[in-house]
């Protein structure tokens, strides 16, 4: 394309360099915002005839015209023109060559600048609620889990080494509430991203008297950028949403960093279907758990995204540069990355079988109950650091007899601490132990169906603007 042609190239005397247009084209990547770009010039060409910038005449051509090349773009008979650099010099060249004169008036009042920085927030917005959606699907998928194993014994771990029995339906609200604050957080982040900055042309601001407000309420904007400067720069709306997006993803790693565990023949806690599993090549009896080791993966991936906007951006003066071109890439993939990896875990999840004798071996042995035999010598009027040694000593007396704690005889038990009684096999094993832990944030089966009714009910008020 010669440089007569560049809807820029008034000021130019040389063709750009081959290459250059190669490595300066966004179109590549950049065309999957066409929808939100249509969208934007549309609501932008009715504002233009309402206050009487257009004629009605040249709206309706514009509106039409940019109808016509959505649905062509849907049926995939429109090819990117590299040449015309991006989305928006691609959709706009297509609409003057359908609709003639009308088609050149569209971007007056405008610039790539606000134009780009729209499309990004529509098109987000649309992908957060998506998201958004996918993580309730997997909250209550959740829920259905820890409500049918809320009496499920399995053992509680600290440094890896099994420390105290709980319930895996207690475990499974533990994912939950991590959840439920990345549900938070990308509510809050969505407030933010729900800005427009279209009006603010190049920088700072246009000579026509436009209506920003109801362009905003056309494009369902709860509020408009204040600063044209800003509006056309700013970019923390997808750092923060690239940030939100590793939150989310170190929980699902940790997650899937458990279900590898749990999968593994020294731990065998929990079945996966084979539909989320493979095989080995060479070993044929594998069972390989590769969907959460790959999701525990591309949680790096996410983290190099965060960590490429953060770099992008911290030198950039005031406003607009050329390097923002370099925010699509990354968040297009944070985005890709976290949905396909929530539609692996709403998959994954319901389908999760515990193998609830071998997790109740588990938490039976390893003298998992010794907290408890300690909390009871303290009710019994003993100072804690006393107890502790106390219980310390019988744990070892276990080992050597290789007995359980409850297996223990009470004559023996008394011969560390004439205060225990036979009231004590009550909370040495471990469905006592379980038991004991009837309060608000507790393990016992009681208090985990009273936390998936409250869950419930938090998030029946949950409301997204």
């Amino acid at each position: 394309m010669s440089i007569d042609q560049k809807p820029w190239g008034g000021r130019f005397n040389e063709d750009t360099d081959a290459f250059v247009e190669l490595f300066t084209a966004s179109i590549k990547f950049d065309h999957r915002l066409y929808k939100h770009d249509i969208r934007c010039s549309i609501a932008h060409a009715k504002m233009l005839s309402s206050v009487g910038i257009i004629s009605d005449s040249d709206r309706s051509s514009i509106v039409s015209g940019l109808e016509q090349i959505n649905k062509e773009i849907d049926d995939g008979v429109i090819e990117w023109d590299l040449k015309l650099e991006d989305i928006h010099m691609n959709i706009e060249s297509k609409l003057i060559n359908k609709i003639g004169e009308a088609g050149k008036k569209l971007h007056t009042a405008r610039s790539r600048n606000d134009q780009i920085a729209t499309d990004i927030r529509l098109y987000l917005r649309d992908e957060i609620d998506e998201i958004l959606g996918l993580m309730r699907e997997l909250i209550e998928a959740l829920l259905i889990q820890a409500k049918d194993n809320c009496d499920t014994i399995m053992p509680g771990y600290t440094h890896l080494q099994a420390a105290q029995p709980i319930t895996f339906g207690h475990h499974l609200l533990a994912w939950v509430e991590m959840l439920l604050r990345d549900h938070e957080r990308l509510i809050n982040c969505r407030k933010r991203v729900n800005v427009m900055p279209l009006g603010s042309a190049a920088l700072a601001g246009t000579t026509f008297n436009i209506d920003r407000k109801m362009v905003a309420e056309e494009l369902g904007f709860q509020a408009i950028g204040e600063n044209s400067l800003d509006s056309v720069s700013d970019r923390d709306f997808i750092i923060e949403f690239c940030s939100t997006a590793s939150l989310t993803m170190m929980h699902f790693s940790r997650w899937s960093e458990e279900l590898v565990l749990w999968t593994s023949q020294q731990f065998n806690f929990v079945d996966l279907p084979d539909r989320f599993s493979t095989g080995s090549s060479i070993m044929p009896q594998k069972k390989n758990p590769d969907v959460p080791e790959l999701i525990r993966g591309k949680t790096g991936r996410v983290y190099g995204h965060l960590l490429s906007l953060l770099t992008l951006m911290k030198s950039q003066p005031l406003a607009y540069n050329k390097d923002n071109q370099e925010d699509k890439e990354p968040l297009f993939d944070c985005i890709d990355t976290l949905r396909n990896v929530l539609i692996a875990l709403n998959g994954l999840i319901p389908a999760i079988e515990p193998k609830k004798e071998n997790m109740r071996k588990a938490a039976n042995a390893g003298y998992l109950t010794a907290t408890d035999l300690a909390d009871y010598l303290v009710r019994k009027d003993l100072p804690f650091r006393d107890a502790h040694e106390i219980v310390g000593k019988i744990v070892a007396y276990a080992i050597e007899k290789n007995s359980a704690l409850d297996e223990i005889s009470l004559d023996e038990l008394k011969n560390f601490s004439p205060a225990i009684e036979q009231s004590v096999f009550e909370i040495l094993s471990i469905d006592g132990s379980v038991a004991t832990r009837d309060h608000f944030g507790g393990t016992s089966p009681g208090q985990v169906k009273a936390a998936i009714d409250r869950i419930n009910e938090r998030l029946a008020r949950v409301t997204v603007d």
